[in-house]
Formats: structure tokens, C-alpha cells, sequence
């Protein structure tokens, strides 16, 4: 298929807190992080951090992927900091998509929620800690770039993640694509500089496993920015607060709507009960996890009277970070 789509008060009184977030002290030690060398691109909107994986792949064993504390905590200063900034402007763009392939012979497990082989957990070190977010390899001309929160590769703002990998198809501790250890980070600035919400995605770049790009081995979503707002989207995330365990992917599907409580992150919500752990699951337009990406799992709030899962406008300035992934080496 050829197409092009491109790739987490009455209320304001919802503080940090009510991010959905599970949090239990951090990982082990954690391995050495690489020197900062983030480089403006794009008339100075993406930030990039190139990271030495070589070693992330082993860092990561089965005990300490399962014993990650999930990276939705990572995103509650930026919230926090974000109930009290001025409204934003909507992003408007032309509708840009980017056709996706599915992986070669691959099958899936069959469990309660099946595996799907490109969504799959990230893991990472950040500030001495081990976390865990969720993530999607996307379409991309390297073959290699993966979809996941903002939060999920830099604190906003901050420093940028270390031991850096993807997990696709992850269940129970398995692997059963491998590790996919990251070689480049990607932000847009807005959200490295600033934790600001209205732009929380990211996209990590990862090398060769065996000899083989990512793409190649388990397909890749296509993605699509500047759609129109009001969509039906079907939400994929690893949660692993109660009473989720982590170990198993789920999802949610309905019709977006506003944040009603931040409208100032521009932000759309869909009807979800997926808790931490959940952050940086992709979003796709439709029913399936064929659609096109358009968002991904950023924030929710525990004290709110129903429950929803809010994901970023995927608009202009998100997807020059994903260009700027999807081109890189």
C-alpha cells in the first residue's frame, strides 16, 4: 500500500499528582550517560541527543523490565507548570500522511490482548532511574524510528533518556523481536526546552539488529499530521499501575474531544482506563492498529470525573521532529 501519513482548577486544582503515574522508587544502577550534543534543526525546533546504546540491550534484563517504574511521572512538572500558562495557538497545516508496510511472514502471540509486532515497551534510564513507556516503530526512511512520548526520551525540560531501548511485541518479560537499542533521540524543542505539553512526542532512532532495520522485522505504522480534529482513534499502551500489570498490551477506542480542564495544551482525549506505563502508545485514526498514527498516550487525570487518556495535535511542529528522525543515518 502507498500512501503518506505522517507520524501520552475546579480541575486546575488537579495537581502533578493526578498524572497518570505509578510511584514506586526507581531501577538499578544505571549505565553511564552519553555526552550531551543536542543539535537544533529546522530553524532550531527539533533537539537531538545522540546515545551509545551499545551495551542498553543487556542492561536490560527480564528483571529489570519488569521492575521499570512506569515514565508517566516523568510528565508532571510539565502539567503542573502547564495548568497556569497563557492559551496556545491551534496549529494549522496541510493534511501530510506517509504510508506505513506490514512486517514480512510475521505472526503474532495469541494471548488475551494479542501482540501486535510493531507496538511494543521502551525502557530507559533517566536521572538514575529505570523507567518504562510505550512505544511504535512508524514508517520512516532509515526504516528505524519508533514513536513514543515526549517524557519518554527527555524530562521536559531536561536531560535526554539513556539505556535507551524497544521492546516490540513485548509480553511477560520476552522479547520475542530482540532489543532495539536507540542511537538518537529526537524532541521537538518546545518540549525539551520547556516541558511543554502541547507538543509531548518523541522519536528515537535505533540501530540494526542482526543485520536488520527495524521496519524490516516488524513492519511500520504510517502516520499522519495536520489531520482533523474530532477523530475516532484506537489508543495501544502497555499500563502498569492497577489494575494492569504491564505485561500485556491493551487498548481503547472512541471519538476525541477537547481537554475541557488545560485547554491551553491543545490536546484531544478518548474514553480510557489505561494508567502508567500506558505513555507513548500510539494512537491510530479508526479501529485498528492498520489506521494511520496521528498522537500518542501523554497524560490523564486520576481525580477527573470520567476517565480519558489526552494525546497531542500531532501538527506541524511535531512532525519536524519526525522528519528529522525518520532522514537521520
Amino acid at each position: 500500500m502507498t500512501k503518506s501519513k505522517t507520524l501520552a482548577t475546579s480541575l486546575l486544582s488537579l495537581s502533578a499528582a493526578a498524572l497518570l503515574a505509578v510511584c514506586a522508587a526507581g531501577g538499578a544502577q544505571a549505565a553511564p550517560a552519553s555526552p550531551q550534543d543536542v543539535s537544533p534543526q529546522n530553524g532550531g525546533q527539533v533537539a537531538i541527543q545522540s546515545v551509545d546504546g551499545s551495551n542498553a540491550a543487556d542492561y536490560w534484563t527480564a528483571d529489570r523490565m519488569r521492575a521499570a517504574v512506569p515514565g508517566d511521572v516523568l510528565a508532571a512538572k510539565a502539567l503542573q507548570r502547564g495548568n497556569t500558562s497563557s492559551a496556545a495557538a491551534v496549529e494549522k497545516g496541510s493534511s501530510t500522511k506517509i504510508t506505513g508496510k506490514a512486517g514480512k511472514g510475521k505472526t503474532v502471540l495469541h494471548v488475551d490482548e494479542n501482540p501486535v509486532s510493531h507496538i511494543g515497551k521502551v525502557f530507559f534510564t533517566m536521572g538514575g532511574s529505570n523507567y518504562v513507556c510505550s512505544g511504535n516503530s512508524v514508517v520512516s526512511n532509515n526504516k528505524s524510528t519508533v514513536s513514543t512520548a515526549g517524557h519518554c526520551v527527555n524530562e521536559g525540560p531536561g536531560a535526554f533518556a539513556t539505556n535507551f531501548v524497544f521492546v516490540p511485541a513485548y509480553l511477560d518479560g520476552a522479547a520475542p523481536y530482540g532489543k532495539w537499542a536507540a542511537k538518537a533521540l529526537y524532541a521537538p524543542t518546545q518540549w525539551s526546552s520547556a516541558g511543554d505539553m502541547q507538543y509531548d512526542t518523541g522519536f528515537a532512532v535505533v540501530s540494526q539488529l542482526n543485520g536488520q532495520s527495524l521496519a524490516d522485522v516488524v513492519g511500520s505504522s504510517g502516520v499522519q499530521f495536520n489531520a482533523a480534529r474530532g477523530l475516532t482513534y484506537k489508543s495501544y499502551g502497555y499500563p502498569a499501575a492497577a489494575p494492569f500489570n504491564g505485561q500485556s498490551l491493551v487498548s481503547c477506542t472512541g471519538p476525541a474531544s477537547d481537554d475541557p480542564y488545560n485547554p491551553q495544551f491543545n490536546t484531544q482525549g478518548i474514553p480510557c482506563d489505561m494508567t502508567g506505563g500506558s505513555s507513548g502508545g500510539p494512537w491510530f485514526i479508526g479501529t485498528s492498529s492498520n489506521g494511520y498514527q496521528n498522537s500518542i498516550n501523554s497524560y490523564g487525570y486520576s481525580g477527573a470525573p470520567s476517565k480519558v487518556m489526552y494525546g497531542p495535535y500531532w501538527g506541524s511542529v511535531i512532525q519536524q521532529a519526525y522528519s528529522s528522525a525518520s532522514s537521520a543515518n
